[in-house]
């Protein structure tokens, strides 16, 4: 993996334009196929106010952006993800939950690095099928559908394991600068902010990678 070229993705499940990001990922690594990539998922929490049990959504989005902006707010993101075919069902999603479980999720998958395929499994259970993604029996079959131990992840989340570790993390991509999400880290060098496209992704890679070859 150290050979590799690492790509970091700061993200949040309950990002939306996060999973839109994701896919337009992985629309550019196919356009770079001779770029060797190793992907880490790092976490991120939009609002770390929510509380463990989440909040219900409706009153959430409303609270947070009022009833005319609501009307329209989810407008740009179908918009965007028709062309990659990104499945939103924001009509299914009926709570904004905590996601330090997740990210915890997230974080073990790396052992086996299945990271990326969690991410994606992540956003699917809560963007398209409205899953409760802070829910731990939903979290471990999760785990499952993506060959990881569902058992092992459900006797983890009912544990304390990596809880400060996550919460370090989370802190960590305030402190070197991350404010808003997707973001994107080439190399551990160049930083992408925002749900690029993948042809802005595609370029970038290559000329990060191709630096830090000519530079080594």
């Amino acid at each position: 993996m150290t050979d590799r070229f690492v790509i970091d993705v700061v993200s949040d499940v309950i990002c939306p334009w996060c999973f839109l990001g994701k896919r337009r990922l992985d629309a550019a690594l196919d356009m770079v196929p001779e770029a060797d990539v190793f992907i880490r998922w790092r976490p991120f929490m939009l609002d770390p106010t929510i509380p463990p049990e989440g909040l219900d959504r409706h009153e959430y989005m409303l609270n947070k952006f009022g009833p005319e902006r609501l009307k329209t707010i989810h407008d740009p993101l179908i918009a965007a993800g028709e062309e990659l075919g990104v499945p939103y069902n924001f009509d299914a999603i009926t709570r904004t939950p905590n996601t330090l479980d997740a990210h915890r999720l997230i974080r073990w998958s790396h052992t086996i690095e299945r990271q990326h395929d969690m991410a994606e499994r992540l956003f699917m259970a809560y963007w398209s099928e409205g899953q409760d993604v802070s829910d731990h029996a939903v979290l471990a079959r999760c785990a499952g559908e993506i060959g990881i131990n569902a058992t092992q992840i459900a006797e983890l989340l009912a544990s304390d394991q990596d809880v400060e570790n996550t919460r370090v993390e989370i802190a960590h991509a305030s402190q070197i600068g991350v404010t808003g999400v997707p973001t994107f880290i080439l190399g551990q060098s160049y930083a992408l902010v925002g749900a690029q496209s993948p042809e802005v992704l595609a370029d970038a890679i290559g000329r990060v990678a191709k630096e830090l070859a000519e530079s080594a």
